[in-house]
């Protein structure tokens, strides 16, 4: 009980490091273009990253995102050491990522420790490594490594072209001021893209470690058993994401609303609306997607609308090699995590 006890623990901190590292994400083109400071932003975005709670649970019905989490692996090859290595290997990711300022995917992250840490279970066992991940589950996140920026780069660029168009002849000082109000709206749409999408994953960690245990215990429940009878989980997953919003991330926020494109207000309400569009139906299909990915992939968006070379290419290609890199290392470290405490445990 008491294993279990840390692992909540440590998967709540990994949700606060989750909130402080991805901030930027919801807040950088808020910041850059100067609507709100700083430390207005984080109260603004952790504000609706809680609120996002109470729209999983009575708009959208029910948590899709972290039953996909939960069941990435298959039941027979999760165990407590299995949860507790991956999670070890996301913090540390995680915390590695954030001192370099490069804005990696505290999705892919999670995914890639659970599942590194859970082939190294199955490999201690003299068990097929194939039949250990839920493909059915896991494929569709692979995809949306490429399809969600895609999808909010292109989102965003529509968006850009059709504001331009339709406010052609509008007053340019009177449209800036209309569109700083506006991105008020669109980065708390964002935020509660980002809180809905991220909290959920830190829900399906804590959720299989408590089906196992239940499990251990003879009791037997699926995901949605488990949300109902312990709904202090997906408050705590959703408060603990909302104080580590408020905690900040400035290097990431830099990288984020400058180093890739200048961004105005009308660029940045484009922007953090197709990246709200795009987690709100990655929500709606239970798919967990990087919110770091969806909003860099709609900042490029709006920048190509100017021309091709207002991205800074180099500082995009930069971060694609952290996106590829974070599940491999991630698994990586998580088999390493995991055949050291096997190695003490035995």
């Amino acid at each position: 009980m008491s294993f279990l006890v840390i692992i909540i623990i440590l998967a709540l901190i990994f949700d606060f490091i989750n909130g402080f590292h991805d901030a930027a994400n919801s807040i950088a083109t808020i910041v850059s273009t100067k609507v709100l400071t700083p430390f207005q932003a984080v109260l603004w975005a952790a504000f609706f990253n809680f609120l996002a709670f109470f729209i999983s649970k009575y708009l959208i019905g029910e948590f899709k995102i972290g039953n996909t989490i939960a069941s990435s692996v298959h039941p027979e090859f999760i165990n407590l050491e299995v949860i507790f290595a991956g999670l070890i290997a996301a913090i540390s990711w995680n915390l590695l990522t954030w001192w370099f300022g490069i804005p990696s995917s505290s999705s892919h992250t999670l995914l890639g420790g659970f599942m590194g840490a859970a082939l190294a279970h199955a490999g201690a066992l003299s068990r097929n490594g194939t039949e250990v991940i839920n493909y059915a589950k896991v494929i569709p996140t692979f995809l949306f490594i490429f399809l969600a920026p895609f999808i909010g780069m292109v989102i965003a660029y529509i968006i850009t072209v059709l504001i331009i168009n339709i406010c052609r002849k509008a007053n340019p000082y009177r449209a800036d001021n209309w569109f700083r109000r506006l991105q008020l709206i669109s980065s708390a749409l964002l935020s509660l893209g980002h809180g809905g999408n991220d909290a959920q994953k830190v829900m399906g960690i804590i959720g299989a470690a408590m089906i196992f245990y239940q499990k251990s215990n003879g009791h037997t429940l699926t995901f949605k058993e488990f949300v109902d009878h312990n709904m202090w989980v997906p408050l705590a997953s959703f408060t603990a994401i909302a104080l580590g919003t408020m905690s900040g991330g400035w290097k990431i926020v830099r990288t984020m609303g400058t180093r890739i494109t200048k961004v105005t207000p009308l660029e940045g309400v484009s922007a953090e609306t197709a990246g709200a569009i795009t987690l709100f139906l990655s929500e709606k299909l239970g798919i967990p997607v990087s919110t770091t990915h969806t909003i860099t992939g709609a900042i490029i968006g709006v920048g190509a609308t100017k021309r091709l070379s207002a991205v800074r290419w180099g500082v995009t290609i930069n971060l694609l090699w952290a996106w590829i890199l974070t599940i491999p290392v991630s698994a990586l470290l998580a088999a390493f995590v995991y055949f050291l405490i096997h190695l003490f445990m035995k």
